[in-house]
């Protein structure tokens, strides 16, 4: 591993105004000194199909190949029904199939959500856990309420606090990630 750690950045929303990718946007600019992040853009992605998990399209073989090389991932992500967005969960399937090249597998994810509703994406996170466990996954989480409070015109991050809670989860991400590295290192 080089001296910077690499966070591959993915919003589970394709909203021009979304609150989660104001919260990415904020994240780029709030990380740890000797962390970059790339965030990848889910836009393009087709729907999930298991005829071609073999034999994925172009952008799902380059979704992978970020995945593999970064040392970390960082998700931001609304809620949906009460879950996680489509969007988000078909690149989660594609991203960890075929089971033989789980692409996540062992890499450390930190997830926020933002949400104008008082829950903040807790229910989208909380299933988001259960798919981690099974895609060996492991990982801290941001959740911000009333999300339309805390971003101005612009959708940039205003708020202070906030600011200071996400630098809080970039360096739990990054201070993790080196953990795992070195525990890898020594087994």
């Amino acid at each position: 591993m080089d001296n910077k750690l690499k966070i591959l950045g993915i919003v589970g929303s394709l909203r021009r105004g979304s609150y989660n990718k104001a919260l990415m946007r904020a994240a780029t600019k709030l990380l740890p000194r000797n962390v970059t992040i790339e965030v990848f853009d889910l836009a393009v992605f087709p729907p999930f199909n298991q005829d071609l998990e073999h034999t994925p399209p172009e952008v799902v073989k380059q979704f992978k190949a970020k995945i593999h090389a970064a040392d970390a991932i960082l998700i931001a992500s609304p809620e949906y029904n009460y879950s996680i967005p489509g969007v988000l969960k078909n690149a989660i399937d594609w991203g960890s199939r075929p089971h033989d090249d789980n692409a996540f597998d062992g890499k450390p994810v930190a997830v926020m959500s933002a949400s104008l509703g008082k829950f903040g994406g807790a229910r989208m996170q909380y299933h988001l856990r259960q798919v981690f466990v099974y895609l060996n996954m492991y990982r801290p989480e941001f959740m911000l309420s009333n999300a339309a409070e805390f971003f101005g015109e612009e959708g940039n991050l205003i708020d202070e606090d906030t600011r200071r809670r996400i630098k809080e989860l970039l360096a739990t991400l990054a201070d993790w990630t080196l953990k795992l590295e070195i525990k890898l290192r020594q087994s």
